[in-house]
């Protein structure tokens, strides 16, 4: 493949390509770091720029431990939303509410036919989190133990800053609480009673979300982040958020 091939690829979306040319991006030494979101498109890179940008992270180097982390198999959803719904139960979201969602894009198959793709979204819980740096009273914070970016209603002034400043559009404002509120990967609800899972992780019967401790390399995790011969990608990386929720073609 030419360079100036490349160039015009880093333009496109690549789900579009067969799996045997994606795996040719790898051998060449080439990193996915972006997906189509709302106009944003795939982007390339070496893949020693995206471990030195912290988009890939290198293997050992995690700021925490347990490292908490999802990875998202995109390919494998059908839009079930029983993700949705155990979120819903465990976590006492309203019905106006969300923790986590699911986005969907159409991509023209030619002869007028399309294919639908589901893209589950949540709180990235960045390394770099743009909410707790905004946040005017602390009421939202990084974790020192496990990266979970948390969230405490009683020093919430509802200013909504912190809603505004997430790259993801991962926080709505609780009526009930008068605070802003999100996903915290079910900590008080579940990992702090046992739970290995979160809720969705639990409920999604088509194995599309894994969750696990990165700073573990013989977690599922860490295997499929550093699968060699798969493209891993994090949503808007531009923003250097450093979010620990990949995405993966299964």
């Amino acid at each position: 493949m030419k360079i100036e091939d490349l160039e015009k690829l880093e333009s496109e979306d690549l789900s579009t390509l067969p799996s045997e040319e994606r795996r040719k991006f790898l051998k060449m030494g080439l990193a996915v770091t972006g997906l189509y979101l709302g106009g944003t498109v795939l982007s390339l890179t070496s893949v020693r720029n995206a471990e030195a940008s912290s988009v890939v992270p290198e293997p050992g180097k995690y700021p925490y431990n347990p490292h908490y982390t999802m990875v998202i198999r995109e390919r494998l959803c059908i839009d079930c939303e029983q993700c949705k719904d155990a979120c819903v139960k465990t976590n006492d979201v309203p019905g106006y509410g969300f923790r986590t969602t699911i986005l969907e894009r159409r991509r023209s198959l030619g002869n007028g036919t399309h294919e639908t793709i589901f893209m589950p979204v949540l709180c990235n819980h960045c390394n770099r989190p743009p909410c707790v740096r905004v946040c005017p009273t602390t009421a939202t914070w990084k974790d020192e133990k496990t990266g979970i970016v948390l969230m405490k209603p009683s020093r919430c002034i509802g200013c909504k800053t912190c809603m505004t400043a997430c790259p993801y559009n991962a926080r709505y404002f609780k009526e009930e609480t008068r605070a802003a509120d999100k996903c915290n990967f079910c900590l008080d609800t579940r990992l702090s009673k046992g739970k290995e899972d979160t809720a969705c992780v639990e409920a999604c019967p088509a194995d599309v979300r894994v969750f696990g401790n990165l700073a573990d390399s013989e977690s599922r995790v860490f295997q499929l982040v550093h699968a060699p011969e798969t493209m891993v990608w994090v949503l808007r990386p531009e923003t250097g958020a450093i979010p620990n929720v990949f995405y993966t073609n299964a």
